[in-house]
């Protein structure tokens, strides 16, 4: 009689553990769906190029002088047009636009020759220095007198320097791609072994020559693929639709999957100390969230976390989404190689050390 192969055992349970996973709609709306919705919106909110100001005429301005002429050549300022005072108003109250910009011609002869009167909404007083800035270039551009003192005072040399732009979608993919990896791995591994041992499919499984490393395994390479598609997918989109930045081009992408299967192998220690704790079903998804929420909004996914109050900046730094997160954008866009983000890597790695350390002491396999 033929001996037992576990290896054909180890592609069987593969092959079983990818049409579950494939046919569970929560592996499909966390792994695929809710990460690409943010992609999608982040996406196309962050598709408009450069600075703007919404302002609006004031009821009764002068609008066909020269100045105010040239004001509505400024690029910066994007002018809406409303019917009516109440509207206008309206608008200013709702933060909808900046300020009202009242422009009024004095008679021949008075100082000053033009009386111009902002009237700004307290919400969007961020950008009143911009617009008052703006206000003073046009005024000194109205006087070729202090236009030319000006350039007799000092010449001023502009030279840009050509650099790749930094675009929302560069910031916002990797840590979308990033939790995706973490939600999938954590969630996926914790149910699927707490319903493995519910329902006795560990117990019948003792009762074959199979081993329990390959039963381990088996879950754990089904997980490593679905998770490495659906990073493919993501990228994909990112880059087609969205023009996200992959600097080497396929090595790059490449490179981003390397960084992905070390975040999905560290991730699943979670899951397994879920697994392993819970003691129902419906208890798997508070624990999860405790783990996966914190991440979620302190690793950097959505804000940089030098943006984050300084007392909370050294717990962020402790979690290990935040290296993930470190290091893909890293990769994808300054376009260093795996072996310079080393150090993001080891801490992940330690992190998947402490995890499957506790994973082996509180998981059950009856």
């Amino acid at each position: 009689m033929a001996s037992y192969s576990n290896l054909r055992a180890l592609r069987a349970m593969v092959k079983a553990s990818l049409q579950s996973i494939s046919k569970s709609p929560s592996s499909i709306v966390f792994g695929v769906a809710f990460p690409l919705i943010f992609i999608l919106v982040f996406g196309f909110l962050g598709g408009g190029k450069g600075f703007s100001i919404h302002v609006a005429a004031a009821p009764g301005s002068d609008t066909t002088n020269s100045y105010f002429q040239a004001l509505q050549h400024v690029p910066v300022l994007k002018w809406k047009s409303e019917p009516d005072t109440a509207a206008v108003s309206k608008d200013l109250q709702e933060g909808n636009i900046v300020a009202t910009i009242d422009v009024q011609k004095q008679p021949e002869g008075t100082k000053p020759q033009y009386k111009v009167v902002l009237q700004a909404a307290s919400s969007q007083m961020d950008k009143i220095p911009q617009l008052q800035s703006i206000l003073k270039e046009v005024t000194q551009r109205q006087d070729p007198e202090i236009m030319e003192r000006t350039d007799a005072l000092a010449k001023i040399d502009t030279h840009v320097a050509e650099v790749r732009e930094f675009k929302t979608i560069d910031f916002i993919l990797p840590g979308q791609l990033g939790f995706s990896l973490l939600a999938g791995s954590i969630f996926g591994t914790a149910f699927v072994f707490f319903n493995m041992r519910q329902t006795l499919v560990l117990k019948r499984f003792f009762a074959t020559p199979v081993r329990r490393e390959v039963i381990v395994l088996s879950e754990g390479i089904a997980r490593m693929v679905f998770q490495l598609i659906t990073s493919v997918v993501i990228i994909g989109v990112g880059y087609y639709a969205f023009d996200y930045t992959l600097i080497h081009g396929f090595w790059t992408f490449f490179q981003l999957l390397c960084l992905s299967a070390i975040g999905i192998m560290v991730f699943m220690g979670f899951g397994f100390i879920i697994s392993g704790v819970a003691k129902s079903e419906s208890s798997i998804p508070p624990l999860a969230n405790l783990i996966t929420l914190p991440q979620f909004l302190l690793a950097g996914t959505f804000f940089s976390i030098d943006n984050f109050p300084k007392w909370l900046q050294p717990i962020s730094k402790a979690l290990p989404l935040t290296y993930l997160n470190d290091a893909m954008r890293k990769v994808a866009f300054e376009g260093v190689g795996i072996w310079e983000v080393k150090w993001d890597i080891l801490i992940l790695l330690v992190w998947g050390v402490v995890g499957y350390m506790v994973a082996g002491r509180v998981f059950k396999w009856e």
